[in-house]
């Protein structure tokens, strides 16, 4: 950095001191000068006239540095002035417009999704007892006791639960399952039918696919898409009333998912099991999925026709309603009425449908805990169903997970949807 202290242009005191004694003899007097006038005869400027001080004259003064230059002349003069001036405007404008182009669509959807959330429901927009849950592992796994079981059936008892998806998984990456994850899955299977009767059991498997990374199940391999068969037989054989599975993250459009569907739906019907899916979002806006893959290496939705594709293979199909971004509850709610009716929209009605609610509670990027409430949620699948299809019989809601949920979950999900 330049020194910017200004330089101590004062002359110095060059005036040695003397050494020799004094003369003590007497001296004559001078003559005397004629009075100057000062408006006349100015004082001559010491700095200015190097004469005034001989020590400076003689060289004992340090020479001074060059003048600092002027912003002028550093900058090419006026000119250069001018030229910079114009960049930085130039500069602003093009950041104003890029900050246009990405707020402006950005602010639009989400003023769309807060009008969505208006408006009242449609009578009759309530449970068809064709609700559902997902339950966490310790359900088979030998943690959960007879006690469990009797305080989950008198929870369930108020519900219009129908099915329970219980994680037996997750599968190995090469699809197969080992027998020693569930070793109390019988004991859940029938305890669930002795005391609810009414609910079935699904097998909930799962696994993270090698779409997004090295690591991860790989459908592409005929191989591993045959072992997960196998494994859907290998639960049936337990006593689990179905198949539910859950692969992510799972791409739009990938042929080898539909293939598979197809495969385990033979099993399936042949044991007049269930077979169902845990689908991602789909598209808010056409193509979106594609847009965010670009963007984010993740294309977090699938395109409305894919999602189709998915429905038309199973018999139940629950949407993942939830982690969508979305910062207020009134956002969320329109974004989850929005992702009913699209939903509706390609989902036969041969296939039940099941929108997600969030009985879990955190707070990230993804997912803010004080705009994902299930009150939220509610409304807006009753929404959503009012204005696409307030008649539809095979629809219901699906909770995850029942580990986390919390007396105000359930509140919020009887008072809204049960009543």
């Amino acid at each position: 950095m330049a020194d910017t202290e200004p330089r101590d242009t004062e002359p110095r005191d060059t005036e040695p001191s003397s050494t020799e004694p004094r003369s003590t003899e007497p001296q004559a007097a001078p003559a005397a000068e004629p009075e100057s006038d000062p408006v006349a005869d100015p004082v001559a400027d010491p700095v200015a006239d190097p004469a005034a001080d001989p020590a400076a004259a003689d060289g004992d003064q340090p020479a001074q540095g060059p003048p600092a230059p002027d912003n002028e002349s550093s900058t090419g003069g006026a000119a250069g002035n001018t030229k910079k001036k114009k960049r930085l405007r130039r500069t602003r404008r093009i950041t104003l417009a890029v900050l246009l182009v990405l707020l402006v669509p950005l602010l639009t959807a989400e003023t769309a999704l807060r009008i969505n959330y208006m408006g009242d429901p449609a009578a009759g927009t309530h449970t068809r007892n064709r609700d559902a849950m997902w339950l966490g592992h310790a359900w088979v796994d030998g943690r959960k006791k007879d006690a469990d079981l009797k305080a989950l059936a008198r929870e369930l008892k108020t519900t219009g639960i129908r099915d329970l998806y219980v994680h037996t998984g997750p599968m190995e990456h090469d699809g197969t399952l080992p027998k020693s994850l569930y070793p109390r899955a019988r004991w859940l299977v029938d305890g669930v039918h002795r005391e609810m009767p009414g609910i079935r059991v699904q097998a909930f498997l799962g696994d993270v696919l090698a779409t997004e990374s090295p690591d991860g199940m790989r459908l592409e391999r005929a191989g591993t898409r045959a072992a997960v068969v196998d494994s859907a037989r290998q639960v049936l054989d337990v006593g689990y009333d179905g198949v539910h599975l859950d692969l992510e993250p799972l791409h739009s459009g990938d042929r080898n998912y539909l293939s598979l569907l197809d495969d385990i739906r033979a099993v399936t019907r042949a044991r007049d099991a269930q077979l169902s899916v845990a689908a991602h979002q789909i598209d808010p806006l056409p193509g979106f999925h594609s847009f965010w893959g670009t963007v984010a290496g993740h294309p977090k939705w699938w395109s409305q026709e894919f999602f189709g594709q998915v429905a038309r293979r199973v018999d139940q199909i629950a949407v993942m309603s939830y982690d969508t971004m979305q910062p207020l509850e009134s956002l969320y709610g329109g974004y989850v009425a929005q992702q009913t009716s699209l939903a509706l929209e390609v989902t036969p009605p041969t296939t039940h449908l099941l929108m997600g609610l969030p009985f879990y509670h955190e707070n990230r990027f993804g997912h803010w805990n004080h705009a994902e409430t299930v009150a939220a949620a509610v409304r807006g699948v009753r929404l959503g169903l009012s204005r696409t299809d307030a008649d539809r019989e095979r629809f219901g809601v699906a909770a995850y997970i029942d580990f986390a949920a919390t007396e105000q979950d359930w509140a919020s999900y009887r008072d809204g949807w049960v009543r």
